[in-house]
């Protein structure tokens, strides 16, 4: 008989595994908290949109509230590396032990398959001159795809320059990785002068258990999860996950059950915790692991969350670059974020109530928007009275808003 999960047991599993049942460090935030969290999360997902703030900076803060920023460039900085940069969810940065464990996507790519279709086109049918985009980076790494010859493209591929093309499929290959940023900018190096040898010297793992250990991973991450949704954590298709679940099941690792409104089988990861009340109080990038995956987050929040960055402003339903607020174990509210560094503002464009959100969500969703404004080193918090909960978040915070 499968185990039967109520969907607020379920969803405060979920929590758990996220990281969410801890109380925020009340001392200086050092790598051992950032290690906890890389432990449970497995990945950050990197986006280039800065409206607030760049979206692997966020994960971190929803978990530990204000944290020096440098805690995460120095874990991703040459000296004393904790992470490198690869494609898992999306880009993201990963634990170096899971270097090993991506090297078949990397073995992939190299053969051309599973990336883009363009690119790999591209790569196959221009080897020479990517091969000589390789070698300038032998000689001259650390280097950026703009210090790197190539003619600009036009129209599609984002206007692409070749070299950009060029190293992006090297950067799928594993033939190169990003030693570190300029900015955003990636400053590209070969793996060997980048990675531990350690790391890099790891035998190789074979694509099975590979997949069998990214499952594992997932499974921790989640607590409680569809097949779909752990596969999706990095990026598996069906054919990689093909046997691996049953391996899993039968080695006691995950537990069939079932969830309170889900209409597929789900998995219980052995060691998910199982608290009887969440008390967070947390803002969520969009690209934050407990929700990037919409379906798995309306299924556990009865959110339907999109992001609206690329929809035409006069179609947006609520903004441009819009947060969801946790609060305990549910998502209250969801604010339309900006912040407007020269001014020293963080402006809240819109903000918006969920239904059955209690009486004290817009108190609570003041007090975390003011922490983030002194995070991010700003100095007045704006508020806009646009969104049902806008006005009330308004008067709450009075003369204080600007």
């Amino acid at each position: 008989m499968k185990e039967k999960l109520s969907l607020a047991s379920a969803r405060r599993i979920a929590l758990a595994a996220q990281g969410f049942a801890d109380p925020r460090p009340t001392g200086a935030i050092d790598r051992r908290h950032l290690n906890r969290v890389l432990d449970r999360l497995g990945l950050l997902q990197i986006d280039s949109v800065s409206a607030v703030v760049r979206a692997h900076y966020m994960p971190l803060f929803s978990r530990l509230g204000p944290y020096p920023m440098s805690l995460l460039d120095k874990a991703a900085a040459p000296r004393k590396r904790l992470l490198f940069e690869y494609w898992a969810h999306e880009a993201s940065f990963l634990p170096l032990e899971t270097w090993p464990l991506m090297r078949w996507r990397m073995e992939r790519a190299a053969n051309y398959e599973g990336i883009y279709t363009g690119l790999g086109t591209f790569a196959r049918e221009r080897a020479d001159y990517v091969e000589g985009i390789y070698r300038q980076i032998v000689e001259r790494g650390p280097v950026a795809a703009s210090e790197l010859e190539g003619e600009k493209g036009a129209g599609g591929w984002w206007g692409w320059s070749e070299a950009k093309k060029a190293v992006e499929w090297l950067f799928w290959a594993g033939k190169i990785t990003a030693a570190s940023r300029r900015g955003f900018e990636r400053l590209y190096d070969i793996p060997e002068r980048v990675l531990p040898s350690a790391v890099y010297n790891h035998p190789d793992i074979a694509p099975e258990e590979a997949h069998r250990q990214l499952l594992r991973i997932s499974a921790r991450a989640h607590g409680v999860a569809t097949a779909m949704c752990l596969r999706d954590y990095f990026r598996l298709s069906p054919a990689d996950m093909k046997g691996r679940l049953e391996e899993l099941v039968e080695d006691g690792e995950l537990i069939p059950v079932t969830v309170e409104g889900w209409n597929r089988p789900a998995y219980l990861h052995k060691s998910a915790a199982m608290p009887r009340k969440i008390k967070a109080r947390a803002l969520l990038a969009p690209f934050d692991p407990l929700v990037f995956e919409r379906s798995r987050t309306e299924s556990l929040f009865n959110f339907r969350y999109r992001i609206e960055i690329y929809t035409p402003a006069e179609k947006r339903q609520y903004g441009y670059y819009v947060l969801p607020f946790l609060l305990g174990d549910k998502i209250v509210a969801r604010v339309d974020l900006r912040a407007e560094r020269g001014a020293g503002i963080l402006r809240v464009h819109a903000a918006f109530a969920e239904p059955l959100a209690p009486p004290e969500t817009a108190e609570a969703l003041y007090q975390e928007l003011d922490v983030m404004r002194g995070w991010l080193g700003l100095e007045r918090l704006v508020i806009e009275e646009k969104g049902d909960l806008g006005p009330t978040l308004k008067r709450f915070i009075g003369s204080a808003s600007g």
